[in-house]
């Protein structure tokens, strides 16, 4: 099965390529990063030896900036030891740069035997700890031939993708039975892990209700100046293509938009269709240089990774991408955590566990396209109930908080059972 599984994946890769390649020579999408992806490990990740090691890998900025804490508190918990951090995106991997430094940080490797075997003699992991259910089926293997311990904190099973796991339960449990340690998000995703055949699954939490907003982003700073006291602030994150033109639609024309574009590759079309719609509008690349004050009715393009977190703060009203086409959605404690009254598109199946408990307290809005012109001028409009909304959903942030700290308890505890 595993020579069938290679075999498939190298026929993606064939059959892909033509595609990916015209990619990487029009948009330079897919080409950082790409011999670290095949196997050549980085000069960097070697400037430490004798140190033991965790690899984390979390996918992109969500699963890093949920990890992030965890690591931190990792470090700390166990001094001597060095964490390596692997993402497969390139938004991912920025952050991750900022956040750890270079010498700790690169591309996942494909999964080949040859590129996976590659990291495993240079770093010699002592673990490896993947974010959600990046489940690989030769890196799981090959741990396991190594005797490494393979731990998978925030996993999740989404309602989109259980029947597809459900379906290959077969195969799953020859790669799951051997894990050291699965944390569930919630009991569902226990039951989901369990039945797919995963070793070792216990309730953990959802780590991202212990993310917190780092010192304020230099452009929030900045903004907090230049906004006149009492103008509507509607910041729009992670918004994906088409749902930006149906919220400058919906938003009331006396606010101030804040649009921050899920993936930095639609930063310029984002630009050219605010350009097209002969609203006022602004770039943070180029306002930052001189900021000056914005007016209401104007839109911010925040053009920039990272900030958006930050960036939510300002906000009167949050719009949460992803979540007016079917997408999935994106994470709304983001916005929930500054007490900031929440609103998504009814696609939020990526996020579901979370949204339903905001939906138990009613701290978010969840809304059918053709309502968010009517539940936005409802939330401008009536002060108190959107300051109520924004404290709901806060209150549940706060509630559940503590999965990090479980987190690094049973993580040292497979550490140190090695040991």
């Amino acid at each position: 099965m595993l020579f069938l599984y290679s075999l498939a994946l190298a026929l993606v890769l064939v059959v892909g390529s033509p595609y990916w390649l015209f990619r990487m020579l029009t948009s330079g999408k897919y080409r950082e990063g790409l011999s670290e992806r095949l196997g050549f490990v980085p000069r960097r990740l070697r400037t430490r030896t004798g140190d033991p090691v965790i690899w984390v890998h979390a996918v992109s900025v969500g699963e890093l900036l949920a990890a992030s804490r965890m690591i931190e508190e990792l470090k700390a918990r166990l001094p001597g030891w060095r964490i390596v951090i692997s993402t497969t995106t390139k938004t991912g991997q920025a952050l991750a740069l900022q956040r750890f430094g270079a010498e700790n940080v690169f591309y996942f490797p494909l999964d080949f035997a040859f590129a996976v075997r590659a990291y495993l003699r240079a770093l010699q992991p002592r673990m490896l700890v993947l974010m959600e259910t990046e489940f690989w089926p030769r890196l799981l293997i090959a741990c396991r031939r190594s005797r490494i311990p393979i731990a998978a904190v925030n996993a999740r099973i989404s309602d989109r993708s259980w029947p597809r796991y459900l379906r290959l339960r077969f195969l799953w449990r020859h790669l799951l039975d051997g894990l050291s340690l699965v944390l569930a998000q919630s009991d569902t995703d226990v039951k989901r892990l369990q039945a797919i055949g995963a070793a070792n699954v216990r309730y953990g939490g959802n780590l991202k209700f212990d993310v917190r907003s780092v010192a304020p982003a230099a452009v929030t700073q900045a903004l907090a100046m230049q906004i006149a006291d009492g103008t509507k602030v509607l910041v729009c994150g992670s918004t994906l293509e088409g749902e930006e033109s149906m919220l400058i639609a919906a938003a009331p024309a006396d606010a101030l938009i804040v649009i921050a574009p899920r993936h930095p590759e639609r930063f310029d079309a984002v630009a050219q269709m605010l350009q097209r719609s002969g609203r006022p509008w602004v770039r943070r690349s180029q306002w930052m240089t001189a900021p000056a004050p914005i007016t209401s009715g104007t839109v911010f393009l925040l053009d920039s990774i990272g900030e958006l977190a930050s960036v939510y703060s300002l906000a009167t009203v949050a719009f949460v991408g992803g979540s007016l086409v079917a997408a999935g959605g994106h994470n709304p404690l983001e916005a929930a955590q500054f007490r900031i009254p929440v609103v998504m598109g009814p696609h939020y199946a990526n996020f579901r566990a979370i949204v339903d408990r905001l939906r138990l307290d009613d701290g978010i809005r969840i809304v059918e396209p053709p309502s968010l012109k009517e539940a936005l001028d409802e939330l401008f409009r009536d002060e108190e109930a959107a300051l109520a909304m924004g404290a709901r959903g806060y209150a549940v942030f706060i509630s559940e908080a503590g999965a990090t700290a479980r987190a690094v308890d049973a993580l040292s505890a497979v550490v140190e059972s090695r040991q």
